[in-house]
């Protein structure tokens, strides 16, 4: 596998579209900074860590309104591999006219857009949630 990042995002959206309670991707630091930013900004439920054997995965728990609608409509990978995207604290753009979220890979570590413009600080575009 060459983009770690972009098979949790492709679980998560699969298991959306499939209307799975739950998630479970295979266990990384990053993996689940990305996850905590979903839990801390409402997109998904709880985050776990759970043992499988002899290795570990995150499991997430989806969010789904009343009538039965994924609370993520959208999730696309912004930097990739073989084109990396950075952007100041003053060039993060909004997604979906600020209704969505963007996660970014600062020095100070994985940052929602919201909070790393309140931070001053860039990085690198991770991903875009909506």
């Amino acid at each position: 596998m060459t983009d770690p990042i972009a098979d949790m995002l492709t679980r998560i959206r699969n298991a959306v579209r499939a209307r799975h309670p739950r998630v479970e991707i295979p266990h990384s630091r990053h993996k689940l900074g990305i996850a905590q930013i979903l839990k801390g900004e409402g997109y998904v439920g709880d985050v776990s860590v759970v043992e499988k054997g002899k290795f570990k995965v995150i499991r997430v728990a989806l969010r789904y309104d009343p009538d039965g609608n994924a609370i993520i409509t959208g999730l696309t990978m912004v930097s990739r591999p073989g084109r990396r995207i950075y952007a100041g604290h003053e060039e993060i753009p909004p997604v979906m006219g600020g209704i969505g979220l963007t996660i970014l890979s600062t020095p100070k570590g994985l940052m929602s857009g919201q909070d790393a413009r309140k931070a001053g600080v860039g990085g690198e575009i991770v991903c875009n949630v909506w």
